[in-house]
This record gives structure tokens, sequence and C-alpha cells, in this order.
């Protein structure tokens, strides 16, 4: 009974001490566990050992003053200045007797675009040659009366009315010519055998057409316009730009446009001429000038445009500080050694690899922020915090 009870004894203080040792060995393994990966200190802090640090590649930086542009957002559309858009319209008025124009065609300065017809122009072509014939008698009887005046075979006021008369025909052919040029003839080329009841329509311009206004065989009246043609070489945008934001706008200042049938395609423009007087919206006018024309913009195109505003200097940090998550914007501070805090901040403008801070500003300047490997950090504190 004694044997036995001493080695009951036995095996109760094996068990307890093994026990002892499995209970110890688990405390150091926690504590080993617990060194390599500390706790947070709180939800807005995490904490790496050097370790950690060198492997998620942190380094650190100051928010610093930058000069931050911004982006100013304009509609407009595609214009021509006055001198650059030609209504052809024709002084007598007519029917159009043929014409070959379609939108977009390309004609040249001088080129026939129509033939006008009426018999009109027979009338004033006969008057024109009449009145040519008249002034060669009146100028011949001139000359006798004259010479009659001179040897005092004739009185004054004969020698007086004659030439008068040559000097009314004279003014009498002079204003049928400028009449035969205004419809496009002329003047010297029209005989008794080359009297024609057609008159040609030339182009004052080279450019595109724009506009075709009539059909074959319509009358059109002195005060119609037929045509337009527009000189692409002076084609621009006219931006609206809101009085508040006009004093942001210089002269030279670049402006980049886009259409919305086609928003990859850029155009750049340079501002030439602002506006000097407000709509009733409290609106002007912004001149820009394409720096390379593309002939698919067509007059009264509207169009989308950015101009880039630099605003004055502001704190910024680089893009790789901020951090998004959950629909805001976070930088990490640092806060002590191995420790970095989370802060929210506001991003403004973006520039150059740098982003504005709007908000609390004056609290982040001076502040150590993490400029790389911002997002190891964000991981660490999510991971440790579902972990918790």
């Amino acid at each position: 009974m004694k044997y036995a009870k001493s080695t009951i004894q036995k095996a109760a203080v094996l068990l307890i001490a093994l026990a002892l040792f499995s209970c110890g060995g688990q405390t150091e393994k926690t504590e080993t566990k617990t060194e390599k990966r500390p706790k947070t200190e709180s939800t807005t802090t995490v904490t790496l050992t050097d370790a950690q640090i060198k492997t998620a590649g942190i380094d650190t930086g100051h928010a610093g003053d930058r000069p931050v542009a911004t982006t100013l957002k304009v509609t407009g559309a595609i214009d021509v200045p006055p001198q650059s858009m030609v209504s052809i319209s024709f002084p007598m008025g007519g029917y159009l007797k043929s014409s070959k124009l379609l939108p977009g065609m390309h004609v040249n300065r001088g080129e026939t675009i129509a033939m006008m017809e009426d018999q009109q122009f027979i009338q004033l072509q006969q008057d024109y040659l009449t009145a040519k014939a008249k002034l060669n008698f009146a100028q011949k009887d001139f000359e006798r009366q004259h010479d009659l005046n001179v040897s005092k075979a004739n009185s004054d006021k004969v020698f007086q009315q004659a030439q008068t008369d040559y000097e009314s025909q004279k003014i009498m052919v002079s204003s049928l010519a400028e009449k035969l040029r205004l419809i496009g003839m002329n003047p010297a080329k029209v005989t008794d055998g080359s009297i024609t009841r057609s008159a040609a329509i030339r182009s004052p311009i080279d450019g595109y057409v724009s506009k075709v206004n009539v059909n074959i065989g319509k009358y059109v009246n002195p005060s119609d316009v037929l045509f337009e043609i527009v000189d692409p070489r002076d084609i621009h945008l006219a931006l609206d730009v809101f009085e508040k934001d006009v004093n942001l706008l210089h002269e030279g200042q670049t402006v980049v446009a886009y259409s919305n049938s086609n928003p990859n395609k850029k155009y750049e423009c340079k501002i030439v001429l602002i506006g000097r007087d407000l709509t009733d919206q409290r609106k002007t006018e912004v001149h820009c000038h394409f720096e390379q024309y593309d002939k698919t913009l067509l007059p009264g195109t509207f169009m989308n445009a950015e101009i880039e505003i630099t605003a004055n200097h502001a704190l910024t940090l680089p893009e790789d500080a901020i951090v998004n998550y959950e629909n805001k914007s976070y930088a990490f501070k640092v806060k002590g050694k191995n420790t970095y805090e989370i802060v929210e901040i506001k991003p403004g403008v973006a520039k150059d690899g740098y982003i504005e801070l709007l908000a609390n500003s004056s609290e982040l300047r001076g502040q150590t922020f993490v400029t790389k490997g911002a997002y190891s950090l964000l991981m660490k504190m999510k991971n440790t915090g579902e972990d918790e």
C-alpha cells in the first residue's frame, strides 16, 4: 500500500511539472509573437518594427508650399470674324441660271460660282453703249463749239450748253460703267456684238462654302443672300466666361478645347482678345486662335474648353502620401519613433505629382508625413484592427 501511494505521489508531481513547463513555453511564444507585431496604441495610430519599415519602403518628408494651378472649365463655339465671312448676293437681282456649289466645297478668289440671268442685264448694256455713242457726239460738238467761240462765231451761251451736254454725258457713261462692274461685267468688253443676258458671280475670297440658300431657276432680290463663304485662316473659338473669372485670364494664355462628339481630340488655342463688356448673364466673350486649323470645325460648333489658372502658393503633399479609404482621403503623420498617426485631409488640385491640402493646412504645416509606403501603413492598420 505504501509503495502504491508513493507511486501515485511521484506521478502527480511529474504531471504538475509538465503542466508548468507547457505553460511557460506558451507564454514565451506569445511574448515572442507580440514582439514581432506590436499592438496599435489606438485606432488612429500604427507602430512598426525596424524590419517592417524597411520592407514597406517607408519614407518621410514635410508638407511644403508649391504654386498650385487650377483648371477653369468654360464653354463656347467656333466663330468667324466678320471680315472672314462673306455673304454673297447679287446687286440687281435676277434668276439663278446655274451653280454647282455645295456646303463644304472650297472655292478660289475670282472663281465663277454661279450665273445669273435677267432681261435688265440686256437693258443695262444697251444703255451703256447708247450713252457711249452720245458721248462721242457730245465731245465732237463741244470741240466744234469751242473753236467757234474762240473766233467769236457763236455766243458764249451756245458754247456753254455744248460743254454742259458733254460733261453730263461723261457722267452718264461713267455711272453705267460702274453698274456693269457691279454685276461682274467689264465695260471695256461690252460691244454691240457681245450683249448677253447672263452675268457671272465670282468668289471674292478663298474659302469654304458654308451655306447655299438658293436653287436653280429661283428669282432672287438684291437683298437676298445666295451663298456664304468662310475664310478658314482666321477661324477662332469664342468662349463665354463669367465676370468673376475674367481677371484670371490674360492674352497669350493656353486653352485646350474639345467637342462633345469627339472629347478625346484636343485642340490647343491661345487667348488673343478678352471682351470688355458683359451680357445680361454677367459673361464676356474671350476669343482664342487655334494653333492648327482643322477644317472639320465648322462655324457654330459647340466646344468645351479648359484653361489652366496658376494660383498662389499652397500647402501640398506628394501624391504617394495620400491614401483613399471608404471615400475619404488620409495621410500618415509621424507621431514618434516607428509610430504613425492617420489624419483625414481634404485634397485639392493635383499638379506635377503633388496634391493641394485644402482643410486644416495651418495645423498640417511643419508636420512630418509618410511620403512613400502610405498604403502599406493603411493595410497594416486595417489588418491589425481586424485581428483585434
